[in-house]
């Protein structure tokens, strides 16, 4: 079921709003600006309804923040108000606002109006899932990864948690290809992708095919040394899986992992700390691929045979 947000400080209203709309969509009520900016940002809402007149902060600032955070700006947010002036839905529809109900408001026309919001809404997720979906693999992709690494980055500076970024390829890709095939190749990249999303543990960890047979994961929230022994585990099982591998290069294929983990501070550039998980890929593939190559949250690099003990 969609769920909508009405945003609105008469209880009265809202009440009446969330009457004609419950029995289709689940339907959340906020009372003030303050708390509808901080549902939105934190539930997965297909449609916001805004009065436009409340205190302390009325609808069209609220809806001027709303577009102004990436995780609300797509939402599509109807403005509900008594004021009939042209000038006034002409400000909300500048603003963002997809549609403009006046009251008195009839029950059909919400409920037209909300059903047709709601639908194009839907369309448009599902068309921009495809445009961000690797469509070999499945799972996100660049593009995907571009948007997604950025708000957790922020995210994790505001909340002072631990963030880590980790590249990773297939080794030795290029032989395989040339001694299997390319349809051979893209089997092996996909059951790498499959094995990568089998072993995320938390709805927040994330994984994308960064381009070819490179991959990108960020993990937000984990200590270093324990993200470090969990993706030391997905290397071991995509080693496991005991792909053949061409005879002159390695028996199996495996991967060689780089990463770093970091709380991000104010003066701080993910792309930065995306570079340096490439360079920590760079020295396992150095070093001898096939292992993991990490640099601490102390500042020092980690190696997998230096922990081949304790993992």
């Amino acid at each position: 079921m969609e769920k909508i947000l009405i945003v609105d400080d008469s209880l009265f209203q809202a009440a009446g709003l969330k009457k004609i709309l419950s029995g289709d969509y689940e339907v959340t009520v906020a009372q003030t600006a303050d708390e509808g900016l901080a549902y939105a940002g934190s539930g997965d809402f297909s449609l916001i309804l805004l009065d436009v007149v409340m205190p302390e902060m009325d609808g069209f600032t609220l809806l001027k923040k709303l577009q102004e955070e990436i995780i609300t700006r797509s939402v599509p947010v109807i403005l509900i108000t008594s004021l009939a002036d042209i000038e006034s839905e002409q400000r909300g529809l500048t603003l963002g606002a997809v549609d403009y109900i006046t009251k008195p408001f009839h029950p059909l026309i919400v409920k037209a109006r909300v059903n047709t919001h709601i639908k194009l809404y839907q369309y448009r997720k599902q068309v921009e899932y495809q445009s961000m979906t690797d469509q070999l693999t499945g799972i996100a992709n660049r593009r995907r990864h571009d948007l997604y690494s950025i708000t957790k980055w922020k995210e994790a500076g505001r909340l002072q948690l631990p963030f880590s970024v980790c590249m990773f390829d297939i080794d030795h890709f290029k032989a395989y290809n040339d001694t299997f095939g390319h349809p051979a190749g893209d089997k092996v990249i996909t059951a790498v992708a499959q094995t990568l999303t089998s072993h995320l543990r938390r709805a927040t960890d994330f994984a994308a095919r960064y381009g070819g047979e490179e991959f990108v994961a960020v993990i937000v929230g984990g200590e270093a040394r324990a993200t470090f022994e969990y993706l030391v585990k997905i290397r071991q099982e995509v080693e496991n899986l005991h792909i053949p591998h061409a005879a002159n290069v390695s028996e199996w294929v495996t991967i060689s992992m780089g990463g770093v983990t970091v709380i991000p501070g104010n003066n701080d550039n993910y792309a930065d700390y995306l570079k340096i998980a490439d360079d920590m890929l760079y020295d396992a593939k150095r070093f001898g691929r096939n292992q993991v190559v990490w640099l601490g949250d102390n500042g020092e690099q980690w190696r997998e045979e230096q922990f081949s003990n304790t993992l």
